[in-house]
């Protein structure tokens, strides 16, 4: 047991020290947005929430969708380590979703005139954002293990399949909502001098979302073996 302590104390440590790079390397990146960064033609200094708003997203439904992925190898492989991961992933997605769901009424209040509109791709955001929080209310109110991890699989892969249906609502109904300026079928229509920040900021929250679930999945491992120990 001492030895998968010091295994799992490896893991935290290695997701710290990730999570500080992903730091450093955002606030570089916000330094060059805020600081080097021309102002948007149409928006002006309020499409500057994008270099947050965005990566945040990204980040969020990343978390999201590997809960869901991780969740079908569960019920192949019925390891309790894939469990462990996914509450980790959640975790994170949680707070990369509070980030985006502060972010948006802010420049939406900006743009729109409005903190919130019931805009397709907003409501079915809320409503993921939504799932995931029924997602940790359902293993809070679960004692065993195993039935926690199989309804937790089967909300995660709910998430999963609902993430795809967001990016398609602004294609699929009358949507206030910009269209993607990276994942557009068409070329990106931003300059590269803003596009260059927006694409450095979603490798950094890529980098933090590893680092933050790592360090999490560490937590959550050395919680399963503590547990482990006090049950012998």
């Amino acid at each position: 047991m001492t030895a998968d302590l010091h295994a799992i104390d490896r893991i935290m440590r290695r997701g710290r020290a990730i999570t500080v790079a992903g730091l450093l390397a955002l606030a570089g990146i916000y330094v060059l947005a805020l600081g080097f960064t021309p102002a948007e033609r149409s928006q002006g200094l309020a499409f500057k929430i994008l270099y947050v708003h965005a990566p945040a997203a990204w980040a969020m439904e990343m978390a999201f969708v590997l809960v869901g992925v991780v969740g079908v190898l569960y019920f192949w492989l019925q390891d309790a380590r894939l469990d462990i991961f996914a509450e980790a992933s959640a975790t994170v997605g949680m707070v990369f979703g509070a980030v985006l769901l502060i972010t948006g009424p802010i420049w939406g209040r900006t743009i729109w005139g409005a903190w919130w509109v019931w805009d397709p791709r907003l409501t079915f955001t809320l409503l993921l954002y939504l799932l995931f929080a029924g997602y940790f209310a359902l293993r809070s109110a679960l004692r065993d293990p195993v039935e926690r991890a199989r309804f937790g699989a089967v909300i995660g892969i709910m998430g999963t399949i609902l993430v795809p249906f967001i990016h398609l609502t602004v294609y699929l109904f009358n949507s206030q909502h910009p269209k993607p300026v990276i994942m557009a079928p068409q070329k990106s229509p931003l300059p590269w001098v803003l596009l260059e920040p927006l694409l450095l900021s979603f490798g950094a929250y890529t980098l933090l979302y590893i680092g933050f679930v790592t360090t999490r999945y560490g937590i959550g491992l050395k919680r399963a073996a503590t547990e482990a120990r006090d049950a012998e």
